[in-house]
């Protein structure tokens, strides 16, 4: 198994496929930096040499924000809009759908698992 930026990518896969397993690549940056680094992405992920890796990582580097460094500015994203408590923020804070979904039903993955309320007597 290759590493790269910390993250194991599965050897029996082919490089474009491999690299989406690092958090911030998706299939298209995939194909960028294969062509940027000069690999072909055709290639299984366990036939790369230790230059190619190498290649691989420095246009990662020097150009896309990934992993640690991405989850930790997604998050500070997050907490400043908490903190200047506009809408969005207020959404974050109380669990709710903040790209204005219907709360009415659905919603449960946000909201999480239905809590049971009970019914007005008469």
């Amino acid at each position: 198994m290759p590493r790269i930026q910390g993250v194991d990518i599965p050897a029996n896969k082919r490089v474009h496929v491999a690299l989406t397993y690092i958090y911030g690549i998706g299939p298209h940056v995939a194909q960028e930096i294969c062509k940027a680094s000069g690999v072909q992405p055709e290639i299984k992920a366990r036939d790369l040499s230790e230059d190619e890796v190498s290649r691989i990582t420095t246009v990662i580097q020097n150009s896309f924000i990934v992993e640690g460094e991405l989850r930790r500015q997604v998050q500070q994203n997050i907490t400043r809009l908490k903190d200047i408590a506009c809408y969005r923020g207020m959404r974050h804070r109380r669990g709710l759908p903040v790209r204005g979904q219907n709360t009415r039903t659905n919603a449960r993955t946000r909201k999480g698992p239905a809590r049971t309320v009970a019914k007005k007597k008469k």
